[in-house]
Protein backbone atom coordinates (compact mmCIF):
# COMPACT_ATOMS: atom_id res chain seq x y z
CA UNK A 1 0.00 0.00 0.00
CA UNK A 2 1.36 3.40 -0.99
CA UNK A 3 0.23 6.46 1.00
CA UNK A 4 1.03 10.03 -0.07
CA UNK A 5 0.38 13.10 2.04
CA UNK A 6 0.70 16.68 0.83
CA UNK A 7 -0.10 20.12 2.26
CA UNK A 8 -1.38 22.05 -0.74
CA UNK A 9 -1.71 25.60 0.59
CA UNK A 10 -4.56 25.89 -1.88
CA UNK A 11 -5.67 22.86 -3.89
CA UNK A 12 -6.46 24.95 -6.96
CA UNK A 13 -2.99 26.49 -7.01
CA UNK A 14 -1.38 23.09 -6.47
CA UNK A 15 -3.41 21.62 -9.33
CA UNK A 16 -2.32 24.47 -11.59
CA UNK A 17 1.28 23.68 -10.66
CA UNK A 18 0.80 20.07 -11.82
CA UNK A 19 0.20 18.23 -8.55
CA UNK A 20 -2.57 15.96 -9.83
CA UNK A 21 -0.67 15.27 -13.03
CA UNK A 22 2.23 14.08 -10.89
CA UNK A 23 0.37 12.23 -8.15
CA UNK A 24 -1.75 10.16 -10.53
CA UNK A 25 1.48 8.67 -11.87
CA UNK A 26 2.57 7.47 -8.41
CA UNK A 27 0.27 4.42 -8.10
CA UNK A 28 -0.86 5.51 -4.65
CA UNK A 29 -3.60 3.69 -2.79
CA UNK A 30 -4.25 6.69 -0.54
CA UNK A 31 -3.70 10.40 -1.23
CA UNK A 32 -4.19 12.68 1.77
CA UNK A 33 -4.27 16.43 1.09
CA UNK A 34 -4.39 19.25 3.64
CA UNK A 35 -5.00 23.01 3.56
CA UNK A 36 -7.30 23.02 0.53
CA UNK A 37 -8.37 26.68 0.88
CA UNK A 38 -11.39 25.82 -1.24
CA UNK A 39 -14.68 24.07 -0.72
CA UNK A 40 -15.70 20.94 -2.56
CA UNK A 41 -18.66 22.53 -4.35
CA UNK A 42 -16.32 25.14 -5.84
CA UNK A 43 -14.12 22.50 -7.48
CA UNK A 44 -15.77 21.96 -10.84
CA UNK A 45 -12.86 20.58 -12.88
CA UNK A 46 -12.60 16.79 -13.22
CA UNK A 47 -8.93 17.03 -12.23
CA UNK A 48 -10.07 17.12 -8.58
CA UNK A 49 -12.14 13.95 -8.98
CA UNK A 50 -9.99 11.38 -10.81
CA UNK A 51 -12.06 8.42 -11.95
CA UNK A 52 -9.78 5.83 -10.31
CA UNK A 53 -10.26 7.28 -6.83
CA UNK A 54 -13.03 7.90 -4.35
CA UNK A 55 -12.66 11.48 -3.13
CA UNK A 56 -13.82 12.67 0.30
CA UNK A 57 -13.60 16.27 1.49
CA UNK A 58 -14.13 17.97 4.82
CA UNK A 59 -14.50 21.69 4.26
CA UNK A 60 -13.95 24.47 6.72
CA UNK A 61 -17.05 26.48 7.52
CA UNK A 62 -15.11 29.63 6.76
CA UNK A 63 -14.67 29.75 3.01
CA UNK A 64 -11.15 29.75 1.54
CA UNK A 65 -9.54 28.45 4.74
CA UNK A 66 -8.12 25.10 5.81
CA UNK A 67 -10.00 22.02 4.56
CA UNK A 68 -8.76 18.45 4.12
CA UNK A 69 -9.36 15.63 1.66
CA UNK A 70 -8.58 11.96 1.28
CA UNK A 71 -8.57 10.00 -1.98
CA UNK A 72 -8.89 6.21 -1.76
CA UNK A 73 -8.46 3.75 -4.60
CA UNK A 74 -10.50 1.15 -2.72
CA UNK A 75 -13.93 2.03 -1.41
CA UNK A 76 -13.69 2.52 2.38
CA UNK A 77 -16.07 0.97 4.89
CA UNK A 78 -16.78 4.38 6.41
CA UNK A 79 -15.71 8.03 6.40
CA UNK A 80 -15.33 10.01 9.61
CA UNK A 81 -14.93 13.79 9.84
CA UNK A 82 -13.57 15.67 12.83
CA UNK A 83 -12.19 14.36 16.13
CA UNK A 84 -14.87 15.49 18.58
CA UNK A 85 -13.01 18.78 18.99
CA UNK A 86 -16.11 20.97 19.22
CA UNK A 87 -15.98 24.18 17.23
CA UNK A 88 -12.49 23.38 16.02
CA UNK A 89 -13.88 20.50 13.97
CA UNK A 90 -15.73 23.06 11.88
CA UNK A 91 -12.36 24.37 10.71
CA UNK A 92 -11.95 21.37 8.40
CA UNK A 93 -8.93 19.78 10.06
CA UNK A 94 -9.52 16.02 9.88
CA UNK A 95 -11.10 13.41 7.64
CA UNK A 96 -10.61 9.64 8.06
CA UNK A 97 -11.20 6.63 5.83
CA UNK A 98 -11.89 3.34 7.64
CA UNK A 99 -11.07 -0.03 6.11
CA UNK A 100 -11.34 -3.51 7.63
CA UNK A 101 -8.44 -3.31 10.07
CA UNK A 102 -6.88 0.07 9.44
CA UNK A 103 -7.96 3.71 9.47
CA UNK A 104 -6.14 6.42 7.51
CA UNK A 105 -6.63 10.10 8.24
CA UNK A 106 -5.75 13.42 6.65
CA UNK A 107 -4.87 15.94 9.37
CA UNK A 108 -4.07 19.65 9.44
CA UNK A 109 -2.84 21.13 12.72
CA UNK A 110 -3.21 24.88 13.26
CA UNK A 111 -0.36 27.16 12.20
CA UNK A 112 1.05 29.87 14.42
CA UNK A 113 3.58 32.55 13.55
CA UNK A 114 5.82 34.68 15.75
CA UNK A 115 3.87 36.97 18.12
CA UNK A 116 0.61 35.27 17.07
CA UNK A 117 -0.92 34.73 20.50
CA UNK A 118 -4.30 33.67 19.08
CA UNK A 119 -2.69 31.18 16.70
CA UNK A 120 -0.52 29.72 19.44
CA UNK A 121 -3.56 29.40 21.72
CA UNK A 122 -5.53 27.60 19.02
CA UNK A 123 -2.63 25.27 18.32
CA UNK A 124 -2.32 24.47 22.02
CA UNK A 125 -6.04 23.72 22.15
CA UNK A 126 -5.82 21.43 19.11
CA UNK A 127 -3.12 19.31 20.71
CA UNK A 128 -4.97 19.26 24.04
CA UNK A 129 -7.77 17.55 22.13
CA UNK A 130 -5.53 15.39 19.94
CA UNK A 131 -3.35 13.77 22.59
CA UNK A 132 -6.14 12.10 24.62
CA UNK A 133 -7.94 11.16 21.40
CA UNK A 134 -4.88 9.27 20.16
CA UNK A 135 -4.48 7.62 23.55
CA UNK A 136 -8.11 6.53 23.54
CA UNK A 137 -8.15 5.02 20.06
CA UNK A 138 -4.83 3.22 20.63
CA UNK A 139 -6.85 0.75 22.69
CA UNK A 140 -8.94 -0.25 19.69
CA UNK A 141 -8.13 -3.39 17.73
CA UNK A 142 -7.07 -1.63 14.56
CA UNK A 143 -4.10 0.27 13.16
CA UNK A 144 -4.00 3.96 12.28
CA UNK A 145 -2.06 6.12 9.85
CA UNK A 146 -2.32 9.86 10.48
CA UNK A 147 -1.10 11.71 7.39
CA UNK A 148 -0.61 15.39 7.61
CA UNK A 149 0.92 18.70 8.39
CA UNK A 150 1.50 18.62 12.15
CA UNK A 151 3.05 22.10 12.12
CA UNK A 152 5.73 20.94 14.58
CA UNK A 153 9.29 19.82 13.91
CA UNK A 154 10.16 17.11 16.41
CA UNK A 155 13.93 17.00 16.75
CA UNK A 156 17.00 19.08 15.89
CA UNK A 157 17.49 16.90 12.82
CA UNK A 158 14.11 18.08 11.52
CA UNK A 159 15.06 21.77 11.27
CA UNK A 160 17.80 23.16 9.06
CA UNK A 161 19.04 25.63 11.70
CA UNK A 162 17.80 24.31 15.05
CA UNK A 163 19.80 26.70 17.21
CA UNK A 164 18.16 29.64 15.43
CA UNK A 165 14.65 28.42 16.19
CA UNK A 166 14.88 26.45 19.45
CA UNK A 167 12.13 27.55 21.83
CA UNK A 168 11.79 30.87 19.98
CA UNK A 169 9.94 30.02 16.75
CA UNK A 170 6.44 28.51 16.78
CA UNK A 171 6.70 25.00 15.39
CA UNK A 172 9.88 24.40 17.40
CA UNK A 173 8.89 25.56 20.86
CA UNK A 174 9.78 23.22 23.68
CA UNK A 175 6.19 22.52 24.67
CA UNK A 176 5.28 21.79 21.02
CA UNK A 177 8.08 19.27 20.70
CA UNK A 178 6.86 17.76 23.96
CA UNK A 179 3.54 17.04 22.24
CA UNK A 180 5.26 14.78 19.74
CA UNK A 181 7.31 13.24 22.54
CA UNK A 182 4.04 12.39 24.26
CA UNK A 183 2.45 10.97 21.11
CA UNK A 184 5.41 8.76 20.27
CA UNK A 185 6.95 8.23 23.68
CA UNK A 186 4.41 5.75 24.97
CA UNK A 187 5.13 3.05 22.43
CA UNK A 188 1.73 3.27 20.73
CA UNK A 189 2.72 5.46 17.75
CA UNK A 190 5.80 6.26 15.71
CA UNK A 191 7.00 8.57 12.95
CA UNK A 192 7.05 6.21 9.98
CA UNK A 193 9.48 8.34 7.96
CA UNK A 194 12.18 8.23 10.64
CA UNK A 195 11.89 4.46 10.93
CA UNK A 196 13.81 4.14 7.65
CA UNK A 197 15.43 7.52 7.01
CA UNK A 198 17.73 9.19 9.56
CA UNK A 199 19.35 11.71 7.21
CA UNK A 200 19.56 15.28 8.56
CA UNK A 201 18.63 17.06 5.32
CA UNK A 202 15.12 15.67 4.86
CA UNK A 203 12.69 18.60 4.86
CA UNK A 204 9.08 19.03 3.74
CA UNK A 205 8.47 22.74 4.28
CA UNK A 206 10.32 25.92 3.41
CA UNK A 207 8.66 29.06 4.88
CA UNK A 208 10.67 31.35 2.58
CA UNK A 209 8.85 31.30 -0.75
CA UNK A 210 11.83 32.18 -2.87
CA UNK A 211 14.28 29.47 -1.80
CA UNK A 212 14.57 25.83 -0.81
CA UNK A 213 18.26 26.21 -0.04
CA UNK A 214 17.71 27.52 3.47
CA UNK A 215 15.34 27.28 6.45
CA UNK A 216 13.97 23.79 5.76
CA UNK A 217 11.58 22.09 8.19
CA UNK A 218 10.17 18.56 8.39
CA UNK A 219 6.64 19.10 9.71
CA UNK A 220 4.74 16.84 7.28
CA UNK A 221 4.80 13.14 8.02
CA UNK A 222 2.75 10.01 8.74
CA UNK A 223 2.38 9.08 12.40
CA UNK A 224 1.32 5.45 12.60
CA UNK A 225 0.41 2.70 15.04
CA UNK A 226 3.51 1.00 16.37
CA UNK A 227 2.23 -2.37 15.11
CA UNK A 228 2.99 -1.09 11.60
CA UNK A 229 6.70 -0.64 12.34
CA UNK A 230 7.75 -3.77 10.47
CA UNK A 231 5.35 -3.00 7.62
CA UNK A 232 7.12 0.20 6.50
CA UNK A 233 9.08 -0.67 3.36
CA UNK A 234 10.01 2.64 1.68
CA UNK A 235 9.94 6.33 2.59
CA UNK A 236 10.71 9.43 0.54
CA UNK A 237 10.05 13.15 0.13
CA UNK A 238 9.42 14.36 -3.41
CA UNK A 239 11.23 17.60 -4.18
CA UNK A 240 11.86 17.48 -7.95
CA UNK A 241 8.85 19.70 -8.62
CA UNK A 242 7.30 22.44 -6.52
CA UNK A 243 3.53 22.35 -5.90
CA UNK A 244 3.46 24.53 -2.76
CA UNK A 245 5.88 25.46 -0.01
CA UNK A 246 5.41 21.87 1.19
CA UNK A 247 6.71 18.70 -0.47
CA UNK A 248 4.73 15.45 -0.75
CA UNK A 249 5.69 12.56 1.54
CA UNK A 250 5.52 9.05 0.04
CA UNK A 251 5.49 5.97 2.27
CA UNK A 252 4.98 2.35 1.25
CA UNK A 253 3.59 -0.25 3.65
CA UNK A 254 3.40 -4.01 3.33
CA UNK A 255 -0.32 -3.82 4.07
CA UNK A 256 -3.38 -4.91 2.13
CA UNK A 257 -6.52 -2.80 2.49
Amino acid sequence: MRVINFCAEGIEQAAAAGFFEWVLQQDADIIAIQDLRAQEYDLHDNVYFPSEYNAYFFDAVEKKSNGVAIYTRQLPKAIMTGMAMGDMDMEGRYVQADFDNISIGSLLAPYASDDDDAGISKKNQFYRYLLPHLDKISKKRRNYIFCGNFNVAHADIDVQHPSRHENTTPGFLNHERDWLDEIMGGGEYLDSFRELNYDPDQFTFWPDDDSRDNNGWRIDTQIVSADLRDKITRVSIYTDRVFSRHAPVIIDYDVEL
